[in-house]
């Protein structure tokens, strides 16, 4: 009977963590992915907005919630590059343009040193399980809805 209680215990604490903390800074938040025919799919991102936190990224995760990821944003356009250094998951990335607009969609192996940067200057970036974008049909040219009061925290 005890083992449920802890097993709840840990669970509220882990989400109470993933959401802020009570802290008031929500570090987590839903995005709508959709394409031309109005249709979107949710996904649940941690941000990533102060330096830190977009250097620090999914290294050292062994796995990422199916539909999960992380969502990087920056304080103005950019053309930062990223790669997988001590990231073990496979992901795709899809490159951002500050109205949601996908620029580029790439695919990141892990544990690589390679640079992945878009042909453009980007505001946002979206990383997600390897596939998931081509999985769920969306490419180049479909919109990300970032939420309002999504920014950079630094």
């Amino acid at each position: 009977m005890l083992r449920p209680l802890a097993i709840i215990a840990v669970l509220a604490i882990s989400l109470g963590l993933a959401c802020g903390g009570g802290d008031g800074d929500a570090t987590a938040t839903i995005v709508v992915i959709g394409g031309d025919e109005g249709e979107g799919v949710e996904l649940t991102v941690e941000l990533a907005r102060t330096a830190g936190e977009r250097s620090r990224g999914l290294m050292l995760r062994e796995e990422l919630a199916e539909d999960g990821g992380m969502l990087f944003v920056f304080p103005g356009d950019t053309e930062a590059g990223f790669w997988m250094k001590d990231t073990l998951v496979s992901l795709s990335i899809a490159f951002i343009a500050e109205d949601g607009t996908i620029l580029d969609i790439q695919d990141m192996e892990p544990l690589s040193e390679d640079k992945h940067r878009p042909p453009a200057p980007y505001r946002y970036a979206l990383e997600v399980n390897q596939g998931w974008f081509e999985e769920r049909g969306f490419g180049t040219g479909d919109r990300v809805e970032i939420p309002d009061g999504v920014t950079e925290g630094e």
